[in-house]
């Protein structure tokens, strides 16, 4: 028997409690208890930052980051010119024989080959250095370390200043004292003039503090940022080979997820994630982040940048993967859970997936794109001290070995072309049509079976698909490709299509405004029908999406939007927002989901905030279909007859809709820790706050709830609330309720606060 049943043997005592507490009891002081709250102002803030870089944007062409700077540590030739002396000088070790570059090597990708990187008493460079004691970790490499929000594996560093006197002092990486190193950096006459040029005379013209300012001035200017690809994406459609962009469509898939930690433009994101990686043998667990700041990020490391990554192997914090192939296989095996072992809070985004040889053969092509050495600086030819400078070497890494380029095609390309119309016949390319395309063009397709994942990294453009007596233009994979359409692009419309049989989805953009979806059957399309991520204006509406194994349209990391007058069924759910800000859906017909609408904010994701979403007029029934999401992913927890759920979202407003016959719930409003561990950290503020119910057409819900309803401690309901959050209203008088007394919009604070300190004291009491 469920808590909420068991409710019922003492209501008498909650009514009385109740009517006490509102004539005779001043509760002075007593406030709602948010789990794990976060700064709101601050998390907003970014969040709005985030939106900002979209529209910033120019299709895949997005603006870098600014750079982690130290106002007192400005960035000038001389300190730079000073950093680079340092940063081969092998004086900042103890026995004089180490240098930064040691272990950075500029030939080496900046890292240095190694599986894990030896300091001091190592002889050789590189995969040759033996001899010395082994750290724990791989050699993290420089390149674009400027954009890092904290620097180490674990994030121990707040920046490259914090992060140069580390290595420096430790015993087995540098192994120096630092009062040492100064005293015998004085006693070297050619560095007074580096110091006085990059700080000005002073009384104590070098010190410790100087010499890791100047070492991190230097690293500021490793930045890649030309490679191939970044050509590709300031509009060259011809910098990368075919096989490249097949490979970047694989890399933007929801099959592989990579895009989704390893966010462009630098490849990284500021986010701890837990994969599994396996230890060493012999090794104790390295738990990574979780060393720094405890429970909640056992075995997360920092997710590295993938510019240059085919110059660093081996991969992971350890070095256990020789190759892009053994890294991809890993993932491609569900991370640490397919290797069979236990990974406690592993991130949902780390699924077993499919992929062929000829999707990993284009995927690591396209990795090796993202190589750009062009600023990559020069080994001085000597430095102060006198001591030798590390040599040009040739690059060791395992991946450069087993990785055989192709050379670039000549591509010719001749679409039918009338005004601003290309018109693609049955039998003929959509894609070819697509990279000839200028802006303001619009695709004219006619009806036919197109076998093609589309790359659609243009903007101003309109693709239409023809249905007429001849039929329809059908997207068709076969139930082999993976995505119907990936790309990232600005004021783009796609309307009229079938698109059906795809393993991962259907029609999916990126970092992109102005979206517009219309008009489309999708059906059988992988994990998701339609998929916007990190759009600035998006418009989804008259479309009919089915049989998605996660969400039938899913609106992600964006703003601005609008979906209305779509069909959703046989889906895992039909509609969902998810991490976004001023979102209305409206008009929709949602029925035979196992979740009919959902309104998300989620952790580690690019976007904190999920803010502002009105969920109107819609017809939500009979989502009572079996969940068959993968077990891994967050929306397998969202219970089979789920009208509308409430996940921690804010100011979400529902009404004027029509929510029946629902087995589970009409409506749920909860936050974050009822699906995650209680003692789970989250980087977004996890109680739904202001969200209003109001004025809908509710019943029959909550008369046959699904297991999991059960397993979180509640009954089936029109409306269930868990508590979370303090200025919730629920004013569906004729709805049935869990808890019985749902707070209401006209209640006073002291009112919304007796409420709930009667439940949760309910709660304790059983």
């Amino acid at each position: 028997m469920s808590p909420f049943i068991k409710f019922g043997l003492i209501s008498g005592l909650v009514l009385l409690l109740l009517l006490v507490g509102f004539v005779y009891l001043p509760i002075p002081g007593l406030s709602v208890s948010n789990p794990a709250k976060a700064d709101v102002h601050a998390i907003e803030e970014r969040g709005m930052n985030y939106f900002e870089m979209i529209e910033e944007g120019q299709n895949l062409n997005r603006p870098f980051p600014d750079m982690i700077l130290r106002e007192d540590n400005p960035i000038t030739e001389a300190r730079v010119e000073l950093g680079r002396l340092l940063f081969f000088d092998p004086v900042l070790s103890a026995d004089n024989t180490v240098s930064c570059a040691t272990c950075h090597h500029p030939d080496l990708g900046f890292s240095d080959n190694r599986q894990r990187s030896m300091g001091v008493g190592g002889k050789g460079l590189g995969r040759d250095r033996v001899g010395g004691a082994e750290i724990r970790r791989n050699s993290p490499t420089v390149w674009n370390a400027a954009f890092n929000h904290v620097q180490f594996w674990d994030g121990r560093a707040e920046d490259l200043e914090e992060q140069a006197a580390g290595p420096i002092q430790d015993p087995k990486e540098m192994g120096q004292n630092a009062d040492l190193l100064i005293e015998e950096l004085n006693q070297i006459p050619g560095y007074a003039s580096y110091f006085e040029a990059a700080f000005g005379a002073a009384d104590s013209l070098i010190t410790f503090e100087r010499v890791t300012d100047a070492i991190a001035t230097f690293e500021r200017t490793i930045i890649s940022q030309n490679s191939r690809y970044d050509q590709f994406a300031a509009g060259d459609r011809m910098a990368l080979s075919m096989k490249e962009r097949r490979g970047l469509n694989v890399f933007r898939s929801l099959k592989t997820r990579c895009f989704e930690c390893h966010n462009v433009p630098t490849f990284a994101n500021p986010d701890f994630k837990v994969i599994g990686v396996p230890d060493l043998e012999g090794e104790e667990p390295d738990l990574g982040r979780g060393e720094q700041v405890g429970e909640g990020y056992e075995a997360a490391f920092k997710v590295p940048t993938l510019r240059n990554v085919a110059l660093t192997a081996p991969y992971m914090h350890n070095g256990v993967f020789e190759t892009l192939e053994e890294v991809i296989d890993f993932y491609a095996h569900g991370g640490g859970i397919g290797l069979g072992l236990d990974v406690p809070n592993i991130d949902d985004k780390i699924r077993a997936f499919t992929i062929s040889d000829q999707e990993k053969e284009d995927l690591i092509a396209f990795l090796h794109a993202l190589t750009d050495e062009s600023n990559k600086p020069a080994i001085p030819s000597g430095v102060p001290s006198g001591y030798p400078v590390v040599p040009h070497l040739a690059n060791q890494s395992p991946e450069m070995d087993a990785f055989k380029p192709e050379p670039m095609e000549d591509r010719v390309i001749s679409v039918p072309r009338v005004g601003k119309r290309l018109i693609v016949e049955s039998g003929a390319r959509i894609q070819d049509a697509i990279d000839v395309a200028m802006p303001g063009d619009t695709i004219w397709v006619r009806p036919g079976i197109y076998h093609e994942t589309l790359s659609l990294d243009v903007s101003e453009l309109t693709l239409i698909g023809e249905n007429s007596d001849e039929g329809r233009a059908i997207l068709d994979g076969k139930d082999e490709l993976s995505d119907g359409m990936v790309g990232s692009g600005s004021t783009i419309v796609i309307e009229g299509f079938e698109v059906r049989n795809y393993t991962s989805n259907g029609l999916m953009i990126d970092l992109a405004t102005d979206i517009t979806f219309r008009d489309m059957w999708i059906e059988n399309t992988g994990l998701y029908g339609l998929y916007p991520v990190e759009v600035v204006g998006v418009l989804i509406e008259g479309n009919t999406v089915i049989g998605a194994r996660d969400a039938g349209i899913y609106v992600g990391q964006s703003k601005d939007i609008l979906v209305r007058n779509n069909t959703t069924h046989g889906n895992v759910t039909g509609i969902e927002i998810e991490n976004s800000v001023d979102a209305v859906v409206e008009d929709n017909e949602v029925y035979d989901n196992a979740g009919g609408i959902l309104v998300f904010l989620l952790p580690n994701n690019p976007s904190k905030i999920s803010r502002g979403c009105i969920v109107r007029n819609n017809n939500v029934y009979e989502n009572n279909h079996v969940n068959f999401a993968d077990p891994n992913a967050i929306v397998s927890s969202v219970p089979s007859g789920t009208g509308i759920m409430i996940l921690a979202a804010d100011e979400v407003e529902v009404t004027q809709n029509k929510i029946v016959d629902n087995k589970s719930v009409g409506i749920a409003v909860i936050g974050l820790a009822s699906l995650y561990d209680e003692d789970t950290l989250f980087d977004v503020e996890p109680t739904p706050e202001g969200n209003r119910i109001y004025e809908n057409t509710i019943s029959r819900n909550g008369l046959d709830p699904d297991e999991k309803v059960y397993e979180a401690g509640f009954d089936g309901a029109d409306l269930v609330w868990d508590l979370s959050g303090s200025d919730n209203s629920f004013d569906e008088p004729a709805a049935t309720k869990l808890p019985y007394t749902l707070p209401q919009s006209n209640w006073s604070d002291l009112r919304r606060r007796l409420n709930y300190r009667v439940w949760k004291t309910a709660i304790a009491l059983m």
